[in-house]
């Protein structure tokens, strides 16, 4: 799973196997503070794509032989991120960065390489051979739009892995306090000569910056790092990013950290 700041590990972000749908079942997390209570309420777009999910698995296409198939699930407006690949490069204390949606065969060499560094694969679990990762990513890509994986370009160069996701639509928000449009991030720094000197954490504040712009309906960007990574958490709060509760999720006790629109000028 992604730990949270480049001068301390490899990855950045929310367990990759909750955002890739993985359907499991841990204990339900602590709600935090009184702002951050779990709301019962289903968004009217995660109960479309329920709908059109079971409509998926049970009904019949057009000459009743089969399921619909995935392209005729996805209904649910045009883009459930706001068009990330339209986002375009930005600024930054680091230098020019760009969001460039993954395209499986111009990125997946270089994704692959990066998920088999020992210091990625402890927190990934995406280690082996080309096609595990091409699983990975492929799954977001052939999905109803929920989650976006892309390539994190530092002038010109990519440098790192990045998964941008609607949160209140995903497994995670079973176990996490979410809102209507909360969007999550995963984030990797691909290679071990860009880790350790503060990219991790100007990134972060960068691109949280950027999904707050550009998702006008989102006011939480959230993550959740591994409670025991100190240097993750760290990382988050000085990318902005407050403490919220401690949650329980599959493979890791972790702290949900959350970037408030509120609060984005205060921290």
């Amino acid at each position: 799973m992604p730990p949270a700041d480049a001068s301390a590990d490899a990855g950045i972000g929310i367990d990759p196997a909750a955002s890739a749908g993985a359907d499991t079942h841990p204990r339900t997390g602590s709600p935090g503070d009184g702002e951050d209570t779990l709301d019962l309420r289903l968004p009217a777009e995660l109960l479309a794509l329920l709908a059109t999910t079971e409509a998926g698995t049970h009904g019949k296409g057009s000459e009743g032989d089969g399921p619909v198939p995935p392209a005729a699930v996805r209904t649910v407006g045009d883009d459930l991120l706001d068009s990330v690949g339209d986002w375009g490069p930005i600024a930054t204390a680091v230098g020019v960065f760009h969001l460039v949606p993954v395209r499986i065969e111009r990125d997946l060499p270089l994704i692959s390489g990066w998920m088999n560094d020992p210091a990625v694969a402890a927190f990934w679990e995406l280690a082996g051979p080309r096609s595990v990762t091409e699983q990975h990513v492929r799954s977001q890509l052939a999905g109803d739009g929920r989650s976006m994986p892309c390539m994190g370009v530092l002038e010109g160069t990519p440098m790192s892995y990045w998964e941008i996701y609607r949160a209140d639509l995903d497994p995670l928000a079973r176990h996490c306090p979410a809102r209507p449009h909360d969007t999550g991030i995963h984030l990797l720094i691909g290679h071990a000569a860009d880790r350790g000197r503060g990219l991790g954490t100007a990134l972060l504040r960068a691109v949280a910056d950027l999904v707050l712009d550009r998702r006008p309906a989102c006011a939480r960007v959230v993550a959740e790092p591994d409670i025991r990574n100190t240097p993750s958490v760290s990382a988050f709060l000085s990318a902005g990013f407050r403490f919220s509760a401690e949650v329980d999720l599959p493979a890791k006790r972790a702290a949900l950290m959350v970037r408030d629109r509120s609060l984005r000028d205060l921290l």
